[in-house]
């Protein structure tokens, strides 16, 4: 559970502000606007620097303090690549990346603290958990290809080769519905934010909307007999917003199969038909390309068969 504040705003800083009317420090502050737990006037406000008039109203969500320290577990996971500096995972589905208040066991920290030591291990939780190692996130439900650090200088590294979009991510769904007529690809340029009424979904054109910006392959696509479209599409995108795949995709009326949250749910595919299939990124120490690639999971081919789809092998 949250902590809710509300108070109205002084002139100055939303950081500056915000943290001497919580009572918190401002770099605590800064972390929970980062994660979007700070409104003005109602709407998600994640610019720290952001400037106050004075008299706005001030909603925070003061996240329930969490434990400092998770339990390491004994979890098989497949390692597609690791040395001294990082490890890359084929996360399953339906495994969290890392410990959040309400979910301390389970989550790939808890299993990669079970072999290895991670970048910031034994640091306090953040507002968004606890998060040794990671630099970038997959859904719960999508599986796949992620890196973790293992130093503090790899994580540097690895977190600004993200940020400066230094990284080549592809991704493989089934989509219930077609991106294009005629299979051509789509470049989508379509900001997200903070879904107005729902926080916990993103939506285009939201609260605080980003630039967003994902290029869509169709590899196959057919119409079955009630005249419903299917497609297998590879996904790059260019910039990392939360489910910015899931969003655009349901935005070009084409919805991941399976995915409850931005489409509905399948008979065929219990979760979301998305999997992180490849990742190129600078190795953080030497600056060699590191090419990553998960092997497509069964339950994702499976489902494409099952709906009547043929598998297009010369692109997969």
């Amino acid at each position: 559970m949250s902590n809710i504040l509300e108070f109205e705003a002084a002139a100055g800083r939303l950081d500056q502000v915000a943290a001497a009317g919580a009572g918190h420090s401002r770099s605590q502050v800064t972390q929970w606007i980062a994660a979007g737990h700070v409104q003005v006037d109602g709407v998600p406000q994640t610019k720290p620097g952001f400037k106050l008039r004075g008299g706005e109203r001030l909603r925070l969500e003061v996240p329930a303090e969490a434990p400092q320290t998770v339990d390491p577990e004994d979890v098989d996971l497949e390692v597609l690549y690791e040395d001294e500096h990082l490890i890359a995972i084929n996360k399953p589905a339906g495994m969290v990346t890392h410990p959040a208040p309400g979910v301390t066991r389970g989550t790939l920290v808890n299993a990669l603290l079970g072999r290895v030591r991670l970048a910031g291990e034994g640091e306090a939780w953040g507002p968004e958990g606890y998060r040794p190692g990671i630099v970038h996130r997959l859904d719960k439900d999508t599986s796949g290809v992620i890196v973790v650090a293992k130093t503090a200088l790899a994580h540097a590294r690895l977190a600004e080769a993200f940020k400066e979009r230094d990284t080549a991510k592809t991704y493989l769904a089934i989509t219930a519905g077609r991106v294009s007529e005629g299979g051509r690809p789509v470049t989508l340029e379509a900001p997200i934010g903070r879904h107005p009424v729902n926080r916990q979904m993103m939506a285009v054109n939201g609260s605080a909307a980003r630039e967003a910006l994902t290029r869509f392959v169709p590899l196959a696509s057919f119409c079955d007999r009630f005249g419903r479209w299917y497609g297998l599409v590879r996904a790059e995108p260019r910039t990392g917003r939360t489910h910015q795949i899931r969003v655009h995709l349901a935005y070009l009326k084409a919805p991941i199969l399976g995915d409850e949250v931005y489409g509905r749910a399948s008979e065929v595919m219990p979760r979301q038909a998305l999997h992180a299939w490849k990742l190129e990124l600078p190795h953080p120490v030497s600056g060699e390309t590191l090419r990553l690639e998960a092997p497509i999971p069964e339950d994702l081919m499976n489902a494409w068969i099952t709906l009547g789809g043929e598998l297009p092998s010369e692109h997969l």
